[in-house]
C-alpha cells in the first residue's frame, strides 16, 4: 500500500471514529447511508485466513474447560421437560402474549433490567428449559443471553432455541443470541450471526436481539479497526435499522488502550462491557467503564462477574453478595440501564440470591416506586421500541407523551402512567423486525 493511500485510509477511519465518539443521543443517531455503507465495505480489506479449528478460552468465559472444550448443544430430549414443582409455576408468572394481545413491534427491545449469560446448555440446569425459565423468573430476570455459535463451531444452537424460546417467551423472558467471532473472515462471521438472527423455531419464535462478543487478540481474534467496522456494517445491513444489536466489549482500561471502541460499537445499538473485577472492587471498575463508554451516546449494560476468577488472578470463589450488590448499585448510579452476569453455569446460590434481591434494574408497576435509574430504563425501553423520549431519569412531559403513544399502539388506556398492564406489555417479547438494507 502506498504512503498516500495509507494516509487517506487512516484519515477516513479517524474521521469516522471522531464522528461515532461525538454522537449525541443514541435514539437520534444517524447511521451511514446505504451508499456510504457499500463504499465502506468496498474500501475495507480484511484477511481471510482460515481460523484455528480449536476455540480459545475467552475473557467472556471463566476457564471452566480447556481450549476447544466448549460443548455442542445436545439434541432435544425425546419428551418434554417436566416443570419445576416448587415455587411459582411458569403458567402463573411473567407477562404473556395472549391471543389477540397487541404488542407494538415497530422496533426490537433492548435488554433493560437484569440478565444472565448461558454458554454451555448441558451445564445450565441440565438443559431443562422449564427449570431454566423458572429460575430466571424467580431471580427477577428480564432477559437471557444464549450462545448461538462461534467462528470455531458455526451456528449450532437450533435445537436449544427450539425448546427454550417458546417457554421463555411465554414467561415474559426475552432471549438474545450471542456469538464469538474471531474476525479472521468478518463476512463469514456476520453471515453466521444472520443465520442465528433469522432462525425461526417450529413454533414460530425468533431470538429477541443479538450480541456480538468482540474480544481482543489474546482471546484468539484477529481484531482490527477495519475488520470490526466492516463486520458491524455488514451485520447492520443484514438486519436493518430496527433490529437490536448489542456490542459486548472488554472493560476499558489502560492495558487495552489500543482497543478500537469507535469502530466496534459504531453500528450497534447498545454496549455491554465485560466488567470482571477479579482482585479489585466492582465499584471502581464499573463506574470507569460506564463513564468512559458514555461518549458513544448509546445505552450501557455492563456484564458482571458471577464466576470464580482465581484462575485469572482474582480472589478465589464467586464474588460475595456485597460485591455483587455494589456492582449493581454503582452501575445504576452511573447511568447503566441494565446488567447481566457471566455466567449461569458458574454462579452459586448466594450470587443468584443477590441478583434477585437487588432493588436496582427493577421496573415496578407504579411510577411512584420508580427511581431516576428506573425511569431511565423505561425511557430507554420506550425509545428502543420506536417511541422515542430523552433519557433524563425524570418522569417528564416527553416521557408521558411517548408512553401514551405506546399505549395507543398497544390498545391500552392512554394514561401516560406506568400501570400494571402497561408494564407487562412493555416487557412482553415480540419478534423484532428484520428489514435488510441494500448492500
Amino acid at each position: 500500500m502506498s504512503h498516500s493511500r495509507r494516509a487517506s485510509r487512516f484519515l477516513a477511519l479517524f474521521a469516522l471514529g471522531c464522528l461515532v465518539a461525538g454522537t449525541a443521543g443514541w435514539y437520534s443517531r444517524h447511521r451511514s447511508s446505504t451508499v456510504e455503507r457499500a463504499s465502506l465495505l468496498a474500501r475495507v480489506t480484511e484477511g481471510t485466513t482460515p481460523a484455528s479449528t480449536s476455540e480459545p478460552s475467552t475473557t467472556a468465559a471463566p476457564p471452566a474447560a480447556p481450549p476447544g472444550a466448549t460443548a455442542v448443544a445436545p439434541p432435544p430430549p425425546a419428551t418434554a421437560p417436566t416443570p419445576v414443582a416448587t415455587g411459582r409455576t411458569l403458567a402463573a408468572v411473567g407477562p404473556t402474549r395472549a391471543l389477540g394481545q397487541r404488542v407494538p413491534d415497530l422496533r426490537g427491545a433492548l435488554p433493560v433490567g437484569k440478565g444472565m449469560w448461558i454458554w454451555q446448555e448441558d451445564r445450565t440446569e441440565g438443559g431443562d428449559v422449564s427449570r431454566i425459565v423458572q429460575r430466571a423468573v424467580d431471580a427477577g430476570l428480564t432477559h437471557l443471553y444464549v450462545r448461538t455459535g462461534s467462528s470455531w463451531q458455526g451456528f449450532y444452537a437450533q435445537g436449544f432455541l427450539d425448546r427454550l424460546l417458546p417457554v421463555a417467551h411465554a414467561a415474559g423472558i426475552r432471549v438474545y443470541g450471542w456469538d464469538f467471532p474471531n474476525l479472521a473472515n468478518w463476512q463469514v462471521d456476520a453471515d453466521r450471526a444472520l443465520a442465528a438472527i433469522t432462525y425461526t423455531t417450529p413454533a414460530g419464535h425468533r431470538i429477541d436481539g443479538f450480541a456480538a462478543d468482540i474480544e481482543t487478540g489474546s482471546e484468539g481474534t484477529r481484531l482490527s479497526p477495519e475488520g470490526a467496522l466492516a463486520y458491524g456494517t455488514y451485520l447492520r445491513q443484514g438486519v436493518g435499522d430496527d433490529y437490536p444489536l448489542i456490542a459486548c466489549v472488554p472493560r476499558p482500561s489502560p492495558r487495552i488502550a489500543w482497543y478500537p471502541y469507535p469502530h466496534v460499537v459504531a453500528q450497534f445499538d447498545a454496549i455491554a462491557p465485560m466488567v470482571y473485577w477479579l482482585n479489585r472492587t466492582p465499584d471502581g471498575d464499573v463506574a470507569g467503564a460506564v463513564d468512559y463508554l458514555k461518549q458513544f451516546g448509546k445505552p450501557i449494560m455492563p456484564v458482571g462477574q458471577a464466576y470464580d476468577g482465581s484462575r485469572e488472578g482474582g480472589r478465589p470463589g464467586v464474588p460475595p453478595r456485597d460485591e455483587l450488590l455494589n456492582f449493581m448499585e454503582t452501575a445504576e448510579r452511573h447511568g447503566a440501564v441494565g446488567v447481566s452476569f457471566w455466567s449461569w453455569q458458574a454462579a452459586d446460590q448466594q450470587a443468584w440470591d443477590a441478583i434477585r434481591d437487588a432493588s436496582q434494574f427493577v421496573v415496578y408497576e407504579h411510577r411512584a416506586n420508580q427511581t431516576g435509574g428506573r425511569n431511565e430504563m423505561i425511557q430507554t425501553l420506550l425509545t428502543s421500541l420506536g417511541f422515542p423520549t430523552p433519557v433524563t431519569g425524570d418522569w417528564d412531559g416527553p416521557t408521558q407523551t411517548a408512553l401514551r403513544a405506546y399505549q395507543r399502539a398497544a390498545g391500552l388506556g392512554q394514561t401516560g402512567e406506568l400501570d400494571g398492564d402497561t408494564r407487562n406489555r412493555l416487557l412482553t417479547p415480540a419478534p423484532p423486525p428484520i428489514r435488510p438494507l441494500p448492500r
